[in-house]
């Protein structure tokens, strides 16, 4: 993976992109490894995602060299090193499972991350944190000091250089401002009982009106709560005979799941935006 580099684009939906893309890295020696396109014939764009070795040139090299290119179709692009694990900071709350799950499958080698931090607006994981050896970040947040707070989490991700903040049920509103700063690299997650059953103790309100699925969905953060383009969801089957506890412990093993695979295609440079949605090559 040392020569490996992952390739994204998207430009307008027009014949020859392919061939274009494939022709340019044969040209310079390269070898593709994995490839995967989509055309949108409702937007009229064209997505792919093209994972090459070899070629002998670094990163910067074909950085250089890639605009001519992209200026023929009018591409956004972005350009990889796939042995590069991603910085990353996570937020959370005093809900632990998906912070301890996503720990556990970063130091088993499961998702190409490089942890920094942790920020939480409570104390509660500062063991867990150290048991990763990962530094941890107490941060209160109230009316009165969001502002800064909201600074003071903003120099730890600038100060780590984190692409990814992973919201691991993490209980707080980020500001417009602070959304705007994360957006396309911040990931939430949360039940899928929305809009149903909002505010607190959703899974109270769902065993009260007697649900059979229960879900999850894990989408990137954008000023309209909860509303941001969906990466991955999923749900499981319940029934009579749950109880709010058991509902509770089926939706964060489902959460826990969702969210890892949200951050792993992330990583991954799977994941590309699409408007309002996205694109996502498994």
């Amino acid at each position: 993976m040392q020569d490996t580099h992952i390739l994204t684009l998207s430009c307008p939906d027009q014949r020859g992109v392919v061939h274009a893309v494939s022709g340019f890295l044969l040209e310079r020696g390269g070898n593709i490894e994995e490839a995967a396109q989509y055309n949108d014939h409702d937007t009229g764009l064209f997505f792919m995602r093209v994972q090459f070795a070899g070629g002998g040139l670094g990163a910067d090299a074909l950085r250089a060299q890639i605009p001519a290119l992209a200026e023929r179709f009018a591409m956004r692009w972005q350009l990889h090193e796939a042995a590069q694990p991603m910085r990353t900071v996570i937020f959370v709350s005093r809900e632990g499972h998906c912070l301890n799950d996503l720990l556990f499958r970063w130091k088993s080698g499961l998702l190409p991350l490089d942890i920094r931090a942790i920020v939480s607006n409570h104390r509660d994981f500062y063991q867990l944190a150290a048991s990763y050896n990962v530094p941890f970040h107490h941060i209160a947040v109230g009316k009165d000091n969001k502002a800064q707070a909201e600074a003071r989490q903003l120099e730890i991700i600038d100060g780590e250089g984190a692409e990814l903040v992973v919201l691991a049920r993490y209980m707080q509103v980020l500001s417009d401002a602070m959304c705007q700063r994360l957006a396309g690299r911040a990931i939430n997650i949360h039940h899928s009982f929305l809009p149903s059953f909002k505010g607190a103790k959703p899974y109270y309100q769902a065993h009260d009106r007697g649900v059979k699925l229960i879900g999850a969905t894990a989408h990137y953060v954008t000023a309209d709560l909860d509303e941001g383009p969906i990466i991955e969801q999923d749900v499981a089957r319940v029934d009579h005979t749950h109880t709010v506890e058991d509902l509770t412990a089926v939706g964060r093993d489902t959460e826990s799941q969702v969210l890892a695979r949200a951050v792993k295609w992330h990583s991954e440079r799977r994941v590309l935006l699409n408007g309002h949605k996205t694109v996502v090559f498994k």
